[in-house]
């Protein structure tokens, strides 16, 4: 009943803060002489955290208690906005501008004090956080490849965040360090290497997998460059789709060879990589003097969805003698999929693989891999054997100290959420998660065709979750094709996603690409999205942009 009527005016106060500990005890014991007894009477032990701060949870002296309560009250604010989090009625997000957010709204502050705040103050500051960011596990989320709330993989994340480990040698992480073997294997197996084949890493996303795969790309053909730098190589030239991730040129940049040196090639209007193009594109790069040694396939190009040709392109590089990397941090979800890995043939040719579990596999972010088919490569192109980390007379095989294979020295743990799913739904349960996200794009596309308004980007039906659409407006439904149609289609997508953010009920991401205006593109990789939501998005769309 006492609680804390009145506010401390000095939280600071260890006279006061062991006071609260002592009527902590009193009421602590009560409750148990309560529940002792059976009694129907419904008590709350509530501690006073506004005097509370955090040098009085563990490790402090008499702290259990009070780190017992706090954690519980944390407990509920996240289960609050887990279980929110897939109510249709609630909102993808609260948007506000960055002005507002630095300015604070309600008692919700960005400044960092001198003094420490009250747990109180923490515990608002943590449901405020959550209040005003987007909720990506909301059902109509639907901005990005990253999306959903898989609660194993959420478990996980806690457990991992818990035991707070470094991924560099066995001896700090041998339970983690073994799993990610595990991983690492079983996905090898499912991209189709034999068993004495395969190495990899788990990475901090897919773009420095991709860099990885020009970094030992580079190491293989010229291992000079590791001691020697770049001036001990030729002007080296690399080969990627038009319609590729932006982290092939920018991995290019960082690795000192140059964004100009990577080549684009030319795909069809459905987003694949022509296989002539290529072999012309590698030919004009040798009469140019450059030397090719790299080319990037693309498993699901992230507007569009598509797989590139993945056996004619191993055929070229092969020809050419050039590493062959695939790009599957998008795509890599349907090897998972008997219905679908089809669309994958031919990616067992590649020498690498990037494939990020945290997309369509729903994964909590971050969970990347890099895989290398040659094994050894990995290690050699890294390796620095720091003696204060990488002893070699430990008294354990020190091959599972995996840290100099990374360019890292420290590495967060991303393997146990993944492991743990994985226990959780075994690989049907994937397959049957990506079979229903790309049920929803069918689901889509036909819509599109039925509803009037709505026009595709390209005709054919989806090879992967990805969907392109224009909404017309009525006003602009009879204007002949040209420039001035161009120009007016162009402002519709941003103004339908501006109030669209300012209502905060459904969200969906737009770009253009190439000669074609801003267009709305939408993604499945949340298993609790449904048909409903596809129409909720199309209604929505309507009713935002029917008098632009």
């Amino acid at each position: 009943e006492q609680g804390c009527s009145d506010r401390c005016s000095n939280p600071s106060d260890s006279n006061i803060r062991k006071k609260e500990h002592e009527k902590m005890e009193k009421y602590q014991g009560l409750k148990e002489e309560i529940e002792k007894c059976g009694s129907d009477v419904c008590m709350t032990f509530l501690p006073c955290y506004c005097i509370f701060v955090c040098t009085d949870l563990l490790p402090a002296s008499g702290g259990e208690k009070v780190t017992k309560e706090f954690l519980h009250e944390l407990l509920n604010i996240l289960l609050g906005y887990i279980c929110k989090s897939s109510r249709r009625s609630g909102k993808v997000l609260d948007f506000h501008h960055p002005h507002q957010l630095k300015e604070g709204l309600e008692g919700f502050s960005l400044q960092l004090t001198d003094k420490p705040e009250t747990l109180e103050q923490i515990l608002v500051d943590c449901r405020d956080t959550l209040k005003y960011g987007v909720n990506t596990g909301h059902p109509r989320f639907f901005n990005q490849l990253s999306s959903g709330l898989d609660l194993i993989g959420l478990a996980g994340e806690w457990l991992t965040s818990t035991a707070n480990s470094n991924m560099f040698t066995y001896e700090v992480s041998p339970v983690f360090i073994l799993m990610e073997e595990v991983l690492l294997k079983k996905m090898q197996g499912i991209v189709g290497w034999s068993d004495d084949e395969g190495d990899g890493i788990f990475c901090p996303g897919g773009t420095i997998s991709n860099l990885y795969s020009i970094l030992v790309a580079r190491y293989y053909f010229y291992p000079e460059v590791k001691t020697r730098g770049m001036r001990a190589l030729p002007q080296l030239a690399i080969f990627t789709s038009e319609h590729s991730h932006y982290s092939v040129k920018k991995s290019a940049a960082v690795l000192g060879m140059g964004s100009e040196n990577v080549l684009m090639v030319k795909c069809d209007e459905s987003g694949k990589m022509i296989p002539v193009e290529l072999e012309s594109s590698i030919v004009a790069a040798e009469e140019r003097g450059l030397v090719p040694f790299y080319v990037n396939a693309t498993a699901g190009t992230t507007v569009y969805g598509a797989f590139d040709p993945f056996n004619d392109i191993a055929d070229i590089c092969h020809g050419h003698n050039l590493w062959m990397h695939v790009d599957a941090a998008w795509g890599g979800g349907l090897l998972m999929s008997d219905r679908h890995r089809m669309k994958l043939q031919g990616i067992e040719r590649a020498w690498s693989v990037t494939w990020n579990p945290h997309k369509m596999m729903g994964v909590p972010l971050q969970c990347s891999v890099i895989l290398i088919k040659k094994r050894g490569l990995l290690q050699d192109c890294n390796e620095l054997g720091a003696e204060y980390l990488f002893q070699r007379d430990k008294p354990y095989d020190v091959s599972y100290d995996t840290g100099d294979k990374s360019i890292q020295c420290g590495r967060h743990v991303d393997v146990f959420k993944f492991w743990l799913m994985w226990k959780a739904k075994g690989s049907e349960g994937f397959g049957s998660q990506v079979n229903k996200c790309l049920e929803n794009a069918e689901y889509l596309y036909d819509q599109l065709q039925r509803r009037t308004g709505f026009e595709l980007v390209f005709k054919n039906k989806p090879e992967h979750s990805n969907v392109c659409f224009w909404y017309i407006p009525p006003t602009m439904r009879g204007l002949p094709p040209g420039p001035d149609r161009d120009t007016r289609l162009h402002q519709v997508a941003p103004r339908i996603k501006h109030r669209m953010m300012e209502q905060g009920s459904v969200l969906i991401g737009y770009q253009p690409l190439g000669d074609k205006v801003n267009f709305f593109r939408c993604v499945f990789s949340n298993p609790a999205t449904q048909q409903e939501d596809v129409d909720f998005l199309l209604d929505e769309i309507t009713r935002l942009g029917n008098d632009l």
